[in-house]
């Protein structure tokens, strides 16, 4: 009993960890001011570190539930839609890719932060019932490549650095 209480409680903090940093990611200014909606994917950070020491379960249940948070508190129905796309094709190829152990976790997280705008741009044709908005995939792979590389960083950072009697 006490083991199921240490990880229920562990991915409380994970998840109340990843939703302030989605806070503070909507309390940050605009990365680029001519490209909208681009965001660094702070909390992706918790879901790297959870992928890594915890498994695919643990990081889809702390992912989805802050997707849900998020959108409840910060968002909108049309904000869940897209979050849940991105973050769908994004674990699933992070899930992948960590099994194939070919990539370190700055790999996994550039491939995942790569996908999560795949999965928005492809929620976003189809709500929008247009393939035009496909070229702005363009520059979201660049901005998705350089925040995944940050989050990848700081994920890797904590896979080394907290002990694994913490995690």
């Amino acid at each position: 009993m006490k083991d199921t209480s240490k990880k229920v409680a562990f991915l409380g903090l994970c998840t109340a960890l990843a939703l302030m940093l989605a806070y503070v990611e909507v309390l940050m200014p605009p990365l680029f001011l001519a490209v909208p909606g681009i965001k660094m994917g702070l909390p992706n950070i918790v879901i790297v570190f959870l992928l890594y020491r915890r498994g695919a379960p643990a990081a889809v249940c702390v992912s989805v539930i802050r997707i849900l948070l998020v959108s409840l508190l910060f968002g909108n129905v049309m904000a869940l839609s897209y979050s849940l796309a991105g973050a769908v094709l994004s674990l699933a190829v992070m899930m992948v890719l960590r099994r194939l152990r070919i990539f370190s976790p700055v790999g996994v997280s550039v491939a995942g932060g790569v996908m999560h705008n795949v999965g928005q741009i492809l929620m976003a044709m189809l709500l929008l019932d247009t393939a035009e908005i496909a070229y702005y995939l363009v520059v979201l792979t660049v901005t998705g490549t350089v925040s995944g590389i940050l989050v990848g960083l700081c994920g890797a950072l904590l896979i080394r650095k907290v002990p694994r009697s913490l995690s």
